[in-house]
């Protein structure tokens, strides 16, 4: 108890003095920045465990992209399931002579079969649950859909063929619980409506769902019955596997969070070594005065690992709370890919951050205090004695413990182990850039009044291991910093450069082969250009070189999801725009059994030319060899294909066409006049979802940099340990000179160049670390032509200078006012 005592009151008379302070800047920062992330995650994750009994509309979900057959509905009905059906399709809508993309979904009576619906007679009024669906020629909008449309009770909207009035507002549908890249707005209408809209036609990308409830044995019976019957474009959900989509696209945000948080952890793990040997060094007097008077080598790392582990759990809780709050503001930020009410977090993220604090004080700030219980009472009489060096081995544990901790965190093997190894490499890469340039500033001989000047740079190289670390991890955190702010920027205008002026801007789909010259009509009675129509036939590659294949034939994700879906198969014998033969040879107007396929996709999926590919087709089969490989310009916003046949070839196969071109923005009525001319059409504004997207990017990368803002102040928290770490020595050099006849203002020049060489170091390796990450981003991931900026290196090297010169001046502006002899007594 004595011990404790003692802890406590050296625990706050350290604070006073502020021995203490930047080892609880490090841990807050720490566990803030990891805690803030995980109290989200964990949210979000019961969120969807909340809502997966839900999001099925039912016990399961069957899923096609064609209509099921009877069999299904015999089986579910011979078993005591109940069953609902629901239709979703991408169409336009139309009022009053504005036209607007939406999802329609068709239910039926019974829908839904778990949960509940939720309408409000009109917008922003309070809602209320209800147990029926529209009714026959009513017609449900969502509060997007009402709202961007000025949508009332009562009015009457157009539907392909006929008109549906406003009957309610929906304001939740179970099985869309959350609002994850909800590209278009929903409209909800009776399946018996359906087909008086006229709206399905061939070509239309319809998902036809069978949605089944009933007992649990019964479910799990019909769903191994299903399972292995299930053929391809068909798809069997359950609670386990509910909304993969959207456990994809949180998953993603939160890597990158997570990415982040990490990387602050690393940083104060530095930080919070270099400060706890400051405080070794400068608690090895009284230390040896306390074994003068009695007391043991273990009584005084008690008394002293107390402290740290006291003030250890006051940061870590101040940390955990930082970073509740922090995940409010997270939520705020990524508020249009989360669900509006989250449940309170569960104690894990509380563990986490627990642990995380815990190790940082037992794996770094532990070590060096291990020395002081052999500190020598012979240290009152000859206080150059110094200590032995900190083990290695206790370090080492440390960092083994950090690294567990960071894999399990990283909810991933793969991310936590390229998180390590991307540190350690950039660690050693910095660090011999940085060695190097140390060793050239030995070069540089400034004379006369540059003294001071001069003096600054032999200290870079006399504390070349404090000059290492400083500017280290001080670039790591610039390289986050400038990669998430100016190189992003770059990287958008180089994409946005790619888009001509008169790119297309509207994609038309669904059009019917009788509706051809009408159209070209439509489009010059209005006094535009008609646009080039493409046709399009949607079928499933089967077999490639007489071998049957499906989507476990591949163990890519993205080859898999390939396979599984239908392909938009064309005809053309002229090269499309934007197109380029990298192999092969074109087959022009030959009429042979010949496929032209995109490079990408034939990487994906291992093809090459002269394979034979087999494609069926509504039923019917299709072989032919790949003759030629070809390279697209998918920014061209042209209506692109992977797979081009000759004409001739897919002759027999039911075609829809599809368009794409520039509306200019004072010409947007002609919208709604194609839709009422042609109401099976579905036109996507693609200005608009790319401004949706970008939205939601923005989103996620503001999230992002706040999380990376505290690893930028670690990085500034290890910057100031180091200068800390070099005060004494710096004070005792300063009081040196001064009694040797330097100015101040000698001084003074000596500190700034010291402090400014060191933060243009960080500070230019953080502009070409960032530069470096952003070419490889545009030229591996995005396909850009992009190439690094050198206005990158420059805002690097003045904003490390500038950040490294202010906190280092502020921290050691008081030394020089320190009289010379005060500084020698000390």
């Amino acid at each position: 108890m004595r011990n404790f005592n003692l802890a406590w009151r050296m625990l706050r008379r350290d604070w006073r003095a502020g021995e203490l302070t930047v080892v609880g800047m490090a841990i807050v920062l720490a566990v803030a920045a990891l805690t803030s992330v995980g109290f989200l995650t964990d949210r979000v994750e019961q969120a969807l465990k909340l809502e997966a009994h839900q999001l099925l509309g039912g016990d399961l979900l069957l899923t096609a992209d064609h209509p099921w057959v009877a069999d299904y509905r015999r089986e579910a009905a011979a078993r005591g399931l109940r069953i609902a059906e629901s239709t979703t399709f991408p169409s336009m809508v139309q009022i009053n002579g504005t036209a607007q993309l939406a999802e329609i979904k068709a239910v039926s009576e019974n829908y839904p079969l778990r949960g509940a619906l939720r309408i409000a007679p009109v917008l922003n009024v309070k809602d209320a649950t209800t147990q029926h669906v529209p009714r026959p020629g009513e017609a449900w909008p969502d509060e997007r859909l009402a709202t961007a449309l000025n949508l009332a009770p009562g009015m009457a909207l157009a539907l392909g063929n006929t008109d549906v009035k406003i009957d309610a507002i929906l304001t939740l549908e179970p099985d869309r619980g959350t609002n994850l890249f909800a590209i278009a707005p929903r409209l909800m209408i009776n399946l018996a409506d359906l087909p008086v809209t006229g709206l399905i036609q061939n070509g239309s990308r319809v998902s036809y769902r069978l949605h089944l409830a009933g007992e649990p044995a019964a479910v799990a019976g019909f769903g191994s019955w299903a399972e292995a019957r299930l053929g391809r474009g068909e798809k069997l959900e359950s609670l386990d596997n509910a909304r993969p989509e959207i456990r994809n696209i949180t998953e993603r945000a939160q890597r990158f969070l997570r990415l982040a948080a990490l990387l602050a952890v690393i940083l104060a793990a530095v930080a919070v070594a270099l400060a706890a040997e400051r405080y070794l060094r400068r608690h090895l007097d009284s230390c040896a005065v306390m074994r003068c008077l009695g007391a043991s080598g273990a009584q005084l790392l008690l008394i002293h690992g107390g402290e740290f582990l006291l003030f250890g759990l006051l940061a870590t809780l101040v940390g955990c709370g930082l970073g509740y709050a922090t995940q409010a503001v997270l939520q705020q930020l990524l508020g249009g890919l989360l669900v509006t009410a989250l449940p309170a977090p569960s104690w894990l993220p509380w563990l986490h951050g627990l642990l995380v604090g815990l190790i940082l004080v037992g794996g770094f700030a532990l070590p060096p205090l291990l020395r002081l219980r052999r500190a020598s009472t012979l240290r009152v009489l000859r206080r150059e004695l110094a200590t032995e060096p900190a083990s290695i081995m206790a370090y080492l544990l440390g960092s083994v413990l950090l690294a567990a901790l960071m894999l399990w965190m990283a909810d991933g093997l793969r991310l936590g182990l390229i998180v390590l190894a991307g540190f350690l490499a950039a660690l050693i890469v910095f660090t011999l850039m940085l060695r190097g340039w140390v060793a050239l500033l030995g070069l540089v001989r400034p004379a006369g009044s540059g003294y001071g000047w001069r003096h600054g740079l032999v200290n870079l190289r006399r504390r070349l291991n404090a000059t290492l670390v400083q500017a280290v991890a001080l670039a790591l955190g610039l390289t986050a910093l400038l990669l998430f702010t100016v190189a992003r920027g770059d990287l958008l205008a180089s994409w946005q450069k790619r888009l001509p002026a008169d790119a297309p801007n509207r994609f038309v789909i669904n059009i019917q082969p009788d509706q051809r010259l009408a159209i070209a009509d439509f489009f010059t009675a209005h006094g535009l250009p008609p646009p080039a129509l493409a046709p399009m036939v949607r079928g499933r590659l089967v077999a490639v070189n007489g071998a049957a294949i499906n989507p476990t034939s591949y163990p890519d994700e993205q080859a898999q999801r390939l396979v599984d879906r239908e392909f938009n198969l064309s005809w053309s014998a002229d090269l499309p725009a934007g197109n380029r033969v990298t192999s092969g040879r074109w087959h022009g107007n030959i009429q042979r059994a010949e496929f032209s396929v995109e490079q990408g996709i034939a990487k994906t999926l291992h093809l090459k030319l002269g394979d034979r590919l087999v494609y069926d087709i509504a039923g019917q089969r299709v072989e032919a060899s790949i003759t030629s490989l070809r390279t697209l310009d998918w920014d061209s916003m042209r209506v692109n294909f992977f797979v081009i046949a000759p004409p001739g070839l897919l002759d027999a196969a039911s075609a829809s066409y599809i368009t794409s071109f520039y509306l200019p923005a004072a010409r947007g009525a002609l919208i709604p006049d194609l839709v009422k001319a042609f109401p099976n059409l579905t036109v996507i504004d693609v200005a608009s979802l790319v401004r949706q997207l970008n939205g939601t990017l923005d989103q996620v990368v503001h999230a992002v940099e706040l999380v990376f803002g505290f690893a930028v102040l670690a990085g500034l928290a290890v910057l100031s340990a180091a200068l800390q770490a070099s005060s004494d020595e710096r004070q005792h050099e300063l009081a040196v000179l001064r009694a040797l006849g330097a100015r101040r203002r000698q001084l003074a020049r000596a500190l700034l160049a010291e402090f400014l060489m060191l933060g243009a170091m960080a500070g230019l390796l953080g502009g070409i670390a960032a530069s470096l990450i952003g070419w490889g981003l545009a030229r591996f991931v995005f396909q850009l032509d992009y190439l690094p900026q050198p206005h990158l290196w420059f805002i690097g090297l003045f904003a490390g200078s500038a950040m490294v010169a202010a906190v280092g001046w502020m921290s050691s502006v008081k030394l020089l006012r320190q009289p010379a002899m005060v500084a020698l007594r000390g």
